[in-house]
């Protein structure tokens, strides 16, 4: 499932995964000055897996929906992309499939190294079993 490059490199079209509209928003402005091609806003709403879902699928989607306006503020012809999975590091490189991006761009969630190790560490996912680029955008408060 390798992701062959477009005429357009590494930026022609980007996979933007985002949380909420100001991790949506933070994270288009991040991306903004390498002057994307395409981008494609992914929210990735967490399954379960047997037990309760950690947000009700409603909420989910309209933070999704928020998230969307977000990005298209900064690209007003960003495409939306809705994803399901129990696993998100997984989920997201699925999406990228789906969509045909030529990378993955993501700004770092913060928090610190227990809630990172609780939490999956989606960033070293992200960044050590990824099929194509990950791009790990700079963090306004430079962590």
């Amino acid at each position: 499932m390798t992701s062959e490059p477009t005429d357009e490199g590494l930026l022609g079209h980007v996979l933007l995964p985002v949380t909420d509209e100001d991790d949506a928003l933070a994270t288009a402005k991040a991306l903004e000055p390498y002057e994307p091609s395409s981008v494609t806003a992914l929210h990735v709403v967490e399954k379960g897996g047997g037990v309760p879902d950690k947000t009700p699928v409603e909420q989910s989607e309209e933070l999704a929906t928020e998230a969307y306006a977000a990005v298209r503020t900064v690209f007003p012809d960003a495409s939306e992309h809705t994803a399901y999975g129990r696993d998100v590091a997984e989920t997201i490189f699925e999406a990228a499939a789906e969509v045909d991006a030529s990378a993955i761009a993501y700004r770092s969630r913060g928090g610190n190294r227990l809630m990172q190790f609780l939490s999956g560490d989606v960033s070293l996912k992200l960044v050590t079993n990824s099929d194509r680029p990950v791009i790990a955008l700079p963090r306004e408060d430079g962590t």
